[in-house]
């Protein structure tokens, strides 16, 4: 109903009343007292984008944890920024040490990792990375964990977070949540090589610290706006442990059917997911049939493995309101059916 609501000018004042109740629910979501936090115009690559030509000079050591296809794209990103990029590789499946990421230079600019690694299903412990950083920024990607597990910004120390809408906030994709420590401003790129994604200008459109009104950058998706501050109304309402609860709940329930079927996950269970599970597909089955059937017959869809994975894993997201337990057994039902098990 708020995506549908009616268009209002990006600098109306009715507008920016809800740009800000926006920003001070994401504050909440995230876990943090930052004045910099903000929607970013574009999905959740957006943020990652963002995060990067915002804080990285070249030639600066960049440490990256890379178990994933995000990590990957990290690198990537920052790689294009003339970053020094230290790649901290681990098994796709397996989690980061974060000890290893600590260790691997003695004074990066920024220590880089995802926190739910989309592509594997694997949660990377971000606590210790906070506490042992240093003088680095400690920069994470929690485009799937917003909203789904625990995230806590401040407590963590993170400097610079990012996530998406279309996960675990269970509203349409378009927006990138973004959130910068004071540490991390402090050490903003004064002229970035993105004009669409540079904080500096766009702090002064999204803040009006100075009550000087507020500066027009680019026009803001109004209606993605507004429908991102209902899905955080959504999740307060319901609660942030609460969400998380009904998340471990349902992802419980998955993968005690997927194995209950025959099936073998990918993640060990400490580092397991519970909104994105990875299931290896069984030896001789053509995987994309499968999922072309579930589709097809039974309107449900899943994910096909990435990156390395492939065609040899299945990736079944169960976040934001379709985490329910009538949804996973539907899933599992009609799985049965198409493997004939």
């Amino acid at each position: 109903m708020a995506l549908a609501g009616p268009v209002l000018g990006h600098l109306d004042p009715e507008f920016l009343r809800v740009l800000d109740d926006t920003n001070d629910r994401l504050r909440q979501v995230f876990r943090t007292s930052n004045a910099l936090t903000l929607p970013v115009s574009g999905t959740g690559s957006a943020g990652m984008e963002a995060s990067f030509v915002n804080f990285v000079r070249p030639a600066d050591p960049v440490v990256v944890g890379v178990n994933g296809v995000f990590g990957e794209r990290m690198c990537e990103v920052a790689g294009r920024l003339g970053a020094d990029v230290i790649r901290v590789d681990a098994r796709w499946g397996e989690p980061i040490d974060p000890q290893r990421l600590l260790s691997a230079h003695p004074a990066p600019a920024i220590i880089a990792v995802v926190h739910a690694e989309t592509s594997t299903g694997v949660r990377n412990d971000i606590g210790p990375l906070g506490r042992g950083k240093g003088d680095a920024l400690l920069l994470v990607d929690m485009v799937t964990s917003l909203g789904g597990i625990p995230v806590a910004v401040d407590e963590w120390s993170v400097d610079i977070a990012y996530s998406g809408t279309q996960k675990c906030l269970g509203v349409p994709p378009g927006l990138a949540p973004l959130t910068v420590s004071p540490r991390a401003l402090d050490r903003l790129v004064e002229r970035p090589s993105s004009w669409y994604l540079d904080l500096n200008l766009l702090a002064r459109y999204v803040n009006d610290g100075s009550g000087g009104g507020r500066v027009y950058h680019h026009t803001a998706p109004v209606a993605m706006v507004a429908a991102l501050r209902a899905g955080l109304g959504v999740l307060l309402d319901e609660g942030l442990e609460a969400a998380q609860q009904r998340h471990a709940e349902c992802g419980r329930l998955l993968q005690e059917g997927l194995v209950g079927l025959g099936l073998e996950l990918l993640v060990a269970s400490e580092s397991r997911l519970p909104q994105l599970t990875t299931v290896r597909v069984p030896a001789g089955l053509d995987e994309a049939s499968c999922r072309r059937e579930l589709l097809c017959s039974y309107g449900i869809e899943i994910g096909a493995g990435a990156g390395q994975l492939a065609g040899q894993v299945w990736r079944i997201g169960c976040m934001g309101h379709t985490a329910r337990r009538r949804n996973v057994l539907a899933l599992l039902g009609a799985l049965k059916e198409v493997l004939g098990r």
